[in-house]
């Protein structure tokens, strides 16, 4: 039986990702990676760790914090840049074609090369990451793209003398797709968390806030983790 490793931030997509691994190969044969980075906040760490508990898969924490130390991304402790709250689209026009501002420099990147290390130690044959269409739109997130998960595979795979290749199930699909899919799963939703703030509630005004409740409401549900905050 294979293994993977699944990059999990504690969101929908990840963790719409770790129920797809596990239900492929079973919880024994699944492991969930969080990686702290710098983060404002633990909300999404902490939210990372329920999903793997619901699993029952081991669950590795890194800290990458120091790699990202002069970086002003507006996601970072350290940032003096306050978290846009507006959808990706309105600041998309803003950036002249760059990537908006809580873009963390090449962090798939890091985080890909970190898991395909760590899955190579623990016998894992592949890596699985939720990247989506939604997220590089527009190179929001470029490294979210189709052509940095294809480039990013081929690294892998070479790099890791052919044992461990990249599994980017959502590459082609938008964000209400994943929901779809987490659905059908039956994804504990509500032990997840989005929201680029540390709060005691999601803002619902950052950029993934938006997209969290245009995907549910796309499926004509209500979100589970919302439902949670109802007065």
């Amino acid at each position: 039986m294979k293994k993977a490793l699944v990059l999990s931030s504690g969101g929908v997509d990840s963790t719409t990702c770790l129920a797809m691994a596990v239900s492929e190969y079973g919880s024994s044969n699944v492991i969930a990676l969080s990686v702290i980075y710098g983060q404002k906040h633990s909300k999404e760490t902490e939210a990372a760790k329920k999903v793997a508990d619901y699993y029952h898969v081991k669950f590795i924490e890194i800290d990458l914090t120091a790699v990202f130390a002069d970086s002003n991304c507006s996601l970072l402790s350290h940032s003096t840049e306050e978290i846009p709250e507006e959808s990706y689209d309105s600041q998309l026009k803003k950036t002249d074609g760059k990537p908006v501002s809580t873009y963390v420099p090449f962090r798939n990147g890091l985080f890909l090369s970190c898991a395909a290390s760590i899955a190579l130690s623990e016998g894992c044959s592949e890596v699985w990451y939720g990247a989506h269409m939604d997220d590089a739109a527009g190179s929001a997130y470029p490294d979210c793209s189709q052509a940095f998960a294809d480039a990013m595979n081929t690294a892998i795979w070479e790099g890791s003398g052919r044992q461990v290749k990249l599994t980017a199930p959502f590459i082609a699909s938008n964000k209400a797709g994943i929901v779809k899919k987490g659905l059908e799963l039956g994804v504990p939703y509500e032990l997840t968390w989005s929201c680029y703030e540390g709060g005691d509630r999601p803002c619902g005004k950052c950029g993934t806030c938006i997209d969290r409740r245009k995907a549910f409401e796309a499926n004509g549900v209500e979100d589970p983790a919302m439902a949670l905050y109802r007065d």
